[in-house]
């Protein structure tokens, strides 16, 4: 049966080289294989895989073989070997030039896939898009915009990339374990992001215990944030920028944490919204300190181990290293020197409120 197009047209230009090596004895020619590779080339672009070319190939040939010249007639055992000789190199030599040219048009088409993947992230967890086309785009990649979306981001000791093991691991679990759904994998800044829909919480969940913890031979991730649920291509920029700001708090305050929830932070972005009322808390509530022996770093640990600890002596002291004397001693000094005592509620709260705003700034090594 004919075969039309780019396969068609291979097919013919095969059984002429075919039928010159079989009757010379000689071998492909540069421009000959030249060919071969842009056949390869071509058949690529137009969606056709190496395999279909090549069995195209080497059908025409079998079908053809019992008329090559050296191979049709009475020709000697010899001829005979020589022929086949001649067409079996030929053939080595097509096929490789012909996978050659397919390969290389593989990798451009990747390469280009992956820059138009590439701007795609970069536009939906910027927003430097159009809505409207940033949906149309999506669909591309699997994703529904119109659909509420949740953005896990995963931190480690190194930078992720496109080809860390990691990633790849994850994204193979992920696969193997939920099939193909309205999930979005990507490399960013060297985090490594999941965006799903709200649908798909198992799909985060299932994302931040890989990230974590990868499996033997992986080094293990540091934190995994999760912002919160939003609808629309918008949304996925609010929770991204969430989960972002979720991993910033917790190195900032040093948070125990590996698993975040933006929801459960909510808290620090209201108490940094002004920026200059917190400084100014800060400075007139714990500026004081700055005038005890060593400075204010210790008076600051104390204030947020106390509550950590409940405000219960024997294990504030504990944590801290020192013995309840001394613990009650740095009560009293920053009592006497604040004027805030951590025994009323109110007081209590204004401390704690002001060493928060203190982590977060960087106080008192970063000046205000």
């Amino acid at each position: 049966m004919a075969v039309d197009g780019i396969p068609g047209e291979l097919g013919a230009f095969y059984l002429d080289l075919l039928a010159r090596v079989s009757g010379s004895g000689g071998v492909l020619r540069r421009p000959e294989l030249e060919a071969f590779q842009g056949f390869g080339e071509r058949g690529a672009e137009a969606g056709h895989s190496l395999r279909e070319l090549v069995t195209c190939c080497l059908a025409a040939g079998r079908d053809a073989w019992p008329g090559f010249p050296g191979v049709s007639g009475a020709g000697t055992a010899g001829e005979l070997r020589r022929a086949g000789e001649a067409v079996l190199g030929a053939a080595a030599a097509a096929m490789a030039a012909l996978g050659e040219g397919h390969e290389r048009a593989q990798r451009l088409m990747m390469r280009q896939e992956e820059a138009v993947r590439r701007e795609f992230i970069d536009d939906l967890l910027f927003g430097r898009s159009d809505l409207g086309a940033l949906a149309e785009r999506a669909e591309r990649f699997g994703l529904r915009l119109a659909r509420t979306h949740a953005v896990a981001v995963a931190v480690g000791d190194e930078s992720y990339d496109d080809v860390h093991p990691v990633v790849r691991r994850v994204e193979r679990e992920l696969v193997g374990r939920f099939g193909e759904r309205d999930v979005l994998l990507a490399t960013k800044e060297g985090r490594l992001v999941c965006v799903a829909p709200d649908s798909e919480r198992a799909v985060l969940e299932a994302f931040a215990q890989l990230a974590l913890r990868p499996g033997a031979g992986y080094r293990p991730g540091r934190r995994v944030a999760t912002g919160r649920r939003h609808s629309g291509a918008g949304g996925v920029v609010r929770s991204y920028e969430e989960a972002l700001d979720a991993l910033e708090v917790a190195d900032r305050l040093a948070l125990p944490g590996t698993e975040l929830k933006a929801e459960e932070l909510l808290v620090f972005p209201v108490l940094m919204r002004d920026r200059a009322a917190m400084a100014e808390l800060v400075l007139s509530v714990l500026g004081p300190l700055n005038g005890a022996r060593g400075g204010a770093r210790s008076l600051l640990d104390t204030i947020r181990v106390q509550a950590e600890a409940g405000y219960v002596n024997a294990e504030a002291a504990r944590r801290l290293g020192v013995s309840v004397r001394t613990l009650s001693y740095r009560l009293e000094r920053i009592r006497s020197l604040t004027g805030y005592d951590p025994a009323e509620a109110l007081h209590r709260y204004t401390l704690e409120t002001a060493v928060m705003g203190a982590r977060l700034l960087g106080w008192p090594e970063q000046p205000l």
